[in-house]
């Protein structure tokens, strides 16, 4: 039995090894999935990606299935709930910061289309591939993700520094930065 190699990153938590194996770094252009990583990359800020992806289906009750519309109409009873709500990380900035880009990724998407219009950009619309071969020389950031940051900070998005984009271009597939030996890893 040949073993498969793969980023080491997942470790053993087999959670983390089916995200890997099935979403991470494959180039998503569904809105409504890029909002999804949008939130949940903001919440990770400070956290670990494990802690966060454990809490997923709890954060996908909360905030009603990442629905951007539903969470632009968010008003302070809302934000009382999400704050007593234990499954989810209860951070009275990121909250506010949902219920705040939720809104503006609506505007985007009204003047662009659809956000994948939008964010694919920072880009050029197409995959930027990597050849890494150790985690570390994997960055925390790029020039496109702090083109990406400045470009979203100045629509109002907040919780979107330049490491928070670099991580979600990475779950987007915007970059390819599986391990060159991974077995996700395709040119």
């Amino acid at each position: 039995m040949t073993e498969i190699s793969s980023c080491s990153w997942p470790s053993n938590d087999q959670l983390m090894i089916r995200y890997h194996d099935e979403e991470w770094g494959i180039p998503l252009h569904d809105d409504q999935k890029l909002f999804e990583y949008m939130v949940l990359d903001a919440f990770q800020a400070g956290l670990s990606w494990k802690t966060v992806l454990h809490k997923r289906e709890n954060f996908r009750k909360a905030f009603d299935g990442f629905d951007a519309n539903k969470i632009a109409e968010y008003d302070e009873k809302d934000f009382e709930r999400l704050m007593s709500d234990a499954g989810i990380i209860r951070n009275r900035a990121k909250i506010r910061g949902t219920m705040l880009n939720a809104k503006c990724f609506l505007e985007v998407r009204k003047e662009f289309g659809t956000f994948d219009t939008y964010i694919w950009q920072f880009t050029g619309g197409k995959t930027l591939v990597n050849r890494w071969k150790s985690l570390n020389e994997i960055p925390a950031l790029s020039k496109e993700s702090d083109a990406m940051s400045k470009a979203l900070k100045a629509r109002g998005f907040k919780f979107i520094g330049s490491t928070i984009c670099y991580a979600f271009m990475q779950a987007a597939g915007m970059v390819n930065d599986h391990l060159i030996y991974c077995h996700r890893y395709k040119v």
